[in-house]
C-alpha cells in the first residue's frame, strides 16, 4: 500500500525538508509519495493568518481535502528525522478515529525559537506537528480552503471540531521533541522543533548530530 506523506514546506529551511525526504527514503519499507506543502500550489487557499512561525502552520490542516476525503495520509513537519520505517508508523491506523498524534503535555525550555519567532506555551501544543489522518472520517469534511482562511490557530490545532474521544494517541517515541526532552536515540522519529540544525543558530544544538549525518548522505547523493 502506498503510503501518502505530507511535508510542511518553507523556503527559509528548504533543506531542511528534502534531509527529512531522505530520512524517511533510508528507513521505509513501503512505497511513499511525498507531497510538499507548498502555498503557491494549494488550490483555492491563500495564507490569511499573520501569527505563523512557519508557511506551513495552517496549510497542514488540507491534508484530508487535497486527499479527496478518502483514505489515509500522515502530516509531518519538515524539521524533523525518521529514524524508523514509517511504514511502522502506518501500521497504527485506527478506523476508530479522526486522526492520531502525540499527546504531548510539557512547559517549553524556551521563549524564542529559530527566526526570532516566539515560543509560547499553550493547549496541545505540537499534537498537529504529526498527525495520522483518517482523511475519510466524516467530521473532516468542513476543512476546506475557504473554512481554513477563516478559522483561529487555536481551533485548528487543537483539533477543536472534533470530540476528544476521536483523537487518538500515537507513541511519544514517533513525535520526539529534541531539546524539550531528553536525548533519545531510540526514538523513531526526531523533531527539531525549536530549530532545524540547518541554522546557525542551531547547529550544535541536542541531537544536531543525527540530522547533520542525514544531510551529509543526501548531499553525498546528489554529488555535492
Amino acid at each position: 500500500m502506498l503510503i501518502r506523506l505530507f511535508i510542511g514546506f518553507d523556503q527559509r529551511e528548504a533543506v531542511a525538508f528534502h534531509t527529512f525526504c531522505q530520512s524517511v527514503l533510508e528507513q521505509t519499507s513501503q512505497p511513499v509519495s511525498f507531497t510538499p506543502l507548498v502555498l503557491k500550489s494549494l488550490p483555492g487557499y491563500t495564507e490569511t493568518h499573520t501569527d505563523g512561525s512557519n508557511a506551513f502552520i495552517y496549510s497542514r490542516f488540507l491534508t484530508p481535502y487535497l486527499c479527496g476525503f478518502e483514505g489515509w495520509a500522515i502530516f509531518a513537519d519538515g524539521d524533523m528525522i525518521c529514524r524508523a520505517d514509517i511504514a511502522e508508523l502506518w501500521a497504527l491506523r485506527d478506523a476508530s478515529k479522526a486522526v492520531q498524534v502525540v499527546k504531548h503535555d510539557y512547559q517549553t525550555k524556551a521563549t524564542m525559537k529559530y527566526l526570532g519567532n516566539k515560543n509560547q506555551n499553550y493547549p496541545r501544543k505540537n499534537w498537529s506537528s504529526l498527525v495520522l489522518w483518517n482523511c475519510g472520517h466524516p467530521k473532516h469534511r468542513i476543512l476546506t480552503p475557504e473554512f481554513l482562511m477563516g478559522q483561529t490557530g487555536a481551533f485548528l490545532h487543537r483539533f477543536s471540531w472534533l470530540d476528544d474521544s476521536e483523537i487518538g494517541s500515537l507513541p511519544k517515541e514517533w513525535n520526539w521533541l529534541t531539546t524539550e526532552y531528553e536525548d533519545n536515540y531510540d526514538a523513531k522519529l526526531l523533531h527539531y522543533t525549536l530549530g532545524t540544525p540547518c541554522f546557525k543558530d542551531y547547529h550544535d544544538a541536542d541531537m544536531a548530530d543525527v540530522w547533520h549525518a542525514c544531510h551529509q548522505r543526501a548531499e553525498q547523493g546528489m554529488g555535492v
